[in-house]
């Protein structure tokens, strides 16, 4: 006899119907407009992060419902299965037992066939719980909601520590300016040097809370020129005199952040995401949103 799908099965089986079906959803809005109607795809690209959020909303509450409702409930399949088969009490006497004993070893594969498979969906089923509830999904979401406003899509960066750096490179190359990593990084070194009374009220000793002496701040700046170390707002203040550019810091839950404003200029923009990797924060540069893009072109 098949065993029910749990509830969580279920509940994972229906999200993936409902993507499905937004995604043809989607596809079919998109046949609907025609490509040189720009005010219209426009609009699409707006209803389309819409109906994607409102899905991913709906899933969520769904999943922490259904999380509410069963806390702690985890059953291992494999014993549930061969308990039931091991539980069996035949009342017909030693040809009855002989009987079950040629049955059992067939009928005791299919089970634990059918068991490894049930456990196997419902690891499925949990991962999908894990990410749609995670944080860097929902971070994700939101940034590609804000993004979508702005007729922007993310671009990766690799998250080798020079992560800022090489977003900022990748916004001036679509400026016309070629400024590579090991350049802007020695250039934002030598800019804290020169600056130190801006920077050194803001660095301090994580042992003993001290500010910075100059040979700690000498070797902050060597680091920031020679390693992959982590960049943050210091540098990317430094980058702002360094590059006479705004650059704007877009992020999941605060407002975006413009830093040298004073420059007037359209500014160079980055992601902030928090989340984004395990070992913690993570810069990426925008792109234009596909879409949008195509429609340029054409």
């Amino acid at each position: 006899m098949e065993e029910a799908e749990t509830a969580e099965e279920l509940l994972a089986k229906q999200h993936r119907k409902e993507k499905k079906e937004l995604q043809a959803k989607i596809q079919s809005m998109k046949n609907a407009v025609p490509k040189n109607d720009k005010k219209r795809r426009k609009q699409l690209t707006d209803d389309v992060a819409r109906l994607e959020a409102e899905l991913s909303q709906k899933h969520e509450n769904e999943l922490k419902q259904l999380q509410n409702s069963n806390p702690a409930e985890k059953v291992d399949k494999v014993d549930e299965v061969v308990d039931g088969v091991d539980s069996i009490n035949l009342a017909g006497g030693e040809q009855a037992d002989s009987k079950q004993a040629r049955v059992s070893k067939a009928q005791k594969r299919r089970d634990k066939k059918a068991a490894l498979e049930k456990e196997r969906e419902n690891r499925i089923a949990e991962a999908e719980v894990e990410n749609l509830l995670g944080s860097r999904h929902q971070e994700g979401l939101k940034l590609r909601q804000k993004l979508a406003e702005k007729q922007l899509q993310i671009k990766e960066m690799s998250s080798d520590g020079h992560c800022m750096y090489r977003a900022v490179e990748d916004q001036l190359v679509e400026r016309g300016r070629a400024l590579g990593i090991r350049e802007l990084r020695a250039q934002t070194a030598q800019y804290m040097r020169s600056h130190s009374d801006d920077f050194l009220p803001f660095l301090t000793n994580p042992n003993t809370g001290d500010m910075y002496t100059a040979d700690e701040f000498e070797k902050y700046c060597g680091d920031v020129a020679e390693t992959a170390a982590w960049g943050g707002q210091l540098e990317l203040r430094a980058l702002t005199h360094v590059l006479q550019l705004p650059i704007e810091v877009i992020q999941a839950d605060s407002p975006a952040i413009v830093i040298g404003e004073e420059y007037g200029k359209p500014p160079v923009t980055l992601i902030y995401m928090r989340h984004a990797y395990g070992l913690g924060e993570h810069y990426n540069s925008v792109e234009p949103l596909k879409d949008a893009a195509s429609e340029e072109q054409e």
